[in-house]
């Protein structure tokens, strides 16, 4: 087992009981907030193995539909948010294209004041009908989930997906104008083979391939540390079969950057490749982002169970001053970084991937 510590300088910042801060989304390692994921659904037309299998799709307990934020909550928090600096939104679920209404929703939050960039990650399978309305809506790029080439296989890891819809639906995001990232769990002993094959599969429709580190969530329950393919691993093989990659900071140098860290093929520019590289190499120091789940529960970090509730706040008629104290307790109790252990039943965060996006 390997854990990494994060070590960045402390900055105490703390406001008199019942002041609001002044600086709210800037915490005590002077780590900036600029990107918000939310969580606009815990439902899923699929069911991935490493997300939400069939098993334990059982024990799982979804919202009622009255506990999850709505369209006028999630506007309101946008603009709070956007209020305090946060530049970029990210709605994810579950899956995000299965809420009712999601193409109002993505007009309502890119017509938020100080909202630059409205995203969304996907499984891609409703993206034929509704990527042009949505980037239309002022969506500006999805992020696809496909972890394989292989029809069967592909099948068999999301459970119900069906490879064909994914692929279409890839094509008609990049005919709608937007941009695309392709997202793959990299699992040894599923796609360790079609690594290249996902990248050029990507490449030829001007797409940007990912690989991400499989991840201990659902206290482990779902993690098997025999298939991890860690961010080394992936570009030793990248290598391997495309010849060298340098690095490639392109996305990283945006203010709002996400967690991958990119690389392109050094004998071809326009050939790039994202790692997230959650297990092996942390990105804990450069840390930009919240998470919002679909009830309203605000999370500092994927790898800590740390929420803080914001629907409570707004359903008991608090005003936007209660909503940026609560907003900053999440900001100044975000850590330094996590530390997910190698350990098959254990050494993970209690949530599921499902009710939080990724």
């Amino acid at each position: 087992m390997i854990v990494q510590r994060v070590h960045l300088p402390v900055v105490r910042r703390t406001a008199p009981r019942g002041e609001v801060p002044s600086d709210p989304l800037l915490d005590n390692f002077a780590r900036r907030i600029r990107y918000l994921r939310v969580s606009v659904t815990d439902r899923c037309n699929y069911r991935c193995t490493y997300c939400m299998p069939e098993e334990l799709a059982d024990s799982l307990v979804f919202h009622a539909r009255d506990a999850v934020l709505t369209f006028e909550e999630l506007e309101r928090l946008v603009a709070v948010f956007a209020r305090l600096g946060v530049r970029k939104i990210r709605l994810t679920g579950g899956e995000p294209t299965v809420r009712r209404g999601i193409v109002e929703l993505v007009r309502r939050i890119a017509a938020v004041p100080g909202i630059e960039q409205v995203v969304m990650t996907t499984n891609g399978h409703l993206l034929p009908d509704l990527a042009a309305p949505l980037a239309a809506a002022g969506l500006g790029g999805v992020n696809v989930s496909l972890d394989t080439l292989d029809a069967a296989r592909f099948a068999r890891l999301t459970g119900r997906g069906d490879l064909a819809r994914v692929l279409a639906g890839i094509d008609a995001a990049g005919a709608a104008g937007l941009r695309v990232k392709t997202n793959a769990v990299a699992l040894r002993h599923e796609n360790a083979a079609e690594l290249r094959a996902l990248c050029e599969h990507a490449w030829s429709r001007g797409a940007t391939p990912r690989f991400i580190e499989h991840m201990p969530m659902s206290s482990g329950q779902l993690y098997a540390a025999e298939a991890e393919l860690s961010s080394a691993q992936i570009r030793a093989a990248l290598e391997a079969e495309l010849g060298p990659l340098v690095p490639d900071d392109g996305d990283a140098a945006g203010r709002d950057a996400g967690p991958a860290r990119y690389w392109r093929v050094a004998a071809a520019a326009d050939r790039r490749v994202g790692i997230i590289s959650a297990m092996t190499d942390h990105f804990c120091g450069d840390c930009n982002r919240l998470r919002l789940t679909a009830t309203g529960d605000l999370h500092a970090c994927l790898g800590h169970d740390d929420a803080v509730g914001l629907r409570d706040v707004l359903r008991r008629g608090g005003s936007d001053d209660d909503l940026i104290r609560a907003i900053a307790a999440s900001v100044t109790g975000k850590r330094a970084g996590h530390a997910f252990e190698r350990a098959t039943g254990g050494g993970g965060p209690r949530k599921h991937m499902i009710g939080i996006g990724g």
